[in-house]
C-alpha cells in the first residue's frame, strides 16, 4: 500500500451486468445530493467517446479525469457494469483509494438469464462477475479495508433495511424518500435504453418473476459460464452487508 491520497467526494458503485445496478443509481439520483453518472467507463469502452459533466471522455484515462473535475465541484456518484475490462482504472492506484468504491451482486445464474435475454450471443467473461472480483481486489489492495457489497436480492427483499445499511458503510444519509420515484425512461439512459427499459417501468425496489435460473441450468453452455462466474460471486457474497 503506497502513500495515502487524498479523499475525493466520488462513490462508485460497480457492478456485474443485469444485477439492477441502475435501479440502485435511479434510487441516488432521487436524493439528489449527488452529481450521478451513468456507466462511464462501459460506454466509453463501448461507444469510444461518452459525456461526462462537461467534458467529452474519449478513453478511460478522460474519464477518471472528467470524474475527479466533477467532483471538485459536488460529489458524485457513478455506477458502472463489468462487461468490459477496465485496464487505466486497475492501474490507477490513487483513484482506487481515494475514490470509495462499492459493489452490488446478483445470483449468477439470474443474471446470466437477463443478460443472455438481452444479448443471445453473450460470451463468457462479458458476464462480468471475474471482472468485477478483480476490481473489488484491487480496491481492497489499495486501501487496505474490504470495500462495501450488497447483494441485490436483499436490496429487493429489504430495500430500506439494505440502503440504511448501505448508507451507514459509507458515510451518507439515509433518505427513504429516496426509495421510490416517478417511473420512466431517463435521458443518460436512452443510448442503452433496451438494458434500462425494467427500470423505466419501476417506482421503486421491485421484483420481476424470472424462472432464469432453471433456464441457465438446462443449457450446458449458459450452466458453464454460470459455474465460472459462481465462485467470485461467493467471494463478494460471503463479505455482503447483511441488512
Amino acid at each position: 500500500m503506497g502513500h495515502e491520497p487524498e479523499r475525493i467526494p466520488v462513490l462508485a458503485m460497480w457492478s456485474a451486468p443485469r444485477c439492477r445496478s441502475t435501479a440502485f443509481a435511479r434510487m441516488m439520483a432521487e436524493r439528489d445530493d449527488r452529481a450521478v453518472v451513468h456507466e462511464p467507463f462501459s460506454r466509453v469502452v463501448d461507444f469510444g467517446e461518452v459525456e461526462v459533466g462537461d467534458r467529452i471522455a474519449r478513453n478511460e484515462q478522460d474519464v477518471l479525469a472528467a470524474l475527479r473535475a466533477i467532483a471538485t465541484r459536488k460529489p458524485v456518484f457513478f455506477k458502472d457494469t463489468t462487461d468490459f475490462h477496465y485496464p487505466a482504472l486497475l492501474a490507477d492506484d490513487d483513484f482506487l483509494s481515494a475514490a470509495t468504491h462499492t459493489f452490488i451482486i446478483r445470483d449468477p445464474a439470474e443474471a446470466i438469464a437477463s443478460h443472455h435475454a438481452l444479448n443471445p450471443n453473450l460470451g463468457r467473461d462479458e458476464i462480468g462477475f471475474a471482472r468485477l472480483h478483480e476490481i473489488f481486489t484491487a480496491v481492497q489492495a489499495a486501501t487496505g479495508t474490504t470495500p462495501v457489497v450488497i447483494d441485490s436480492d436483499d436490496l429487493l427483499d429489504r430495500p430500506a433495511e439494505t440502503v440504511r445499511a448501505y448508507c451507514a458503510a459509507v458515510g451518507i444519509p439515509f433518505l427513504p424518500d429516496a426509495l421510490s420515484w416517478e417511473p420512466g425512461m431517463r435521458s443518460e439512459w436512452q443510448s442503452t435504453s433496451k438494458w434500462h427499459k425494467s427500470t423505466s417501468e419501476s417506482a421503486g425496489f421491485t421484483r420481476s418473476r424470472s424462472g432464469g435460473a432453471e433456464a441457465v441450468a438446462a443449457d450446458p453452455v449458459l450452466r458453464a459460464y454460470r459455474d465460472h462466474h459462481l465462485p467470485y460471486y461467493e467471494k463478494l457474497r460471503a463479505v455482503a452487508l447483511r441488512p
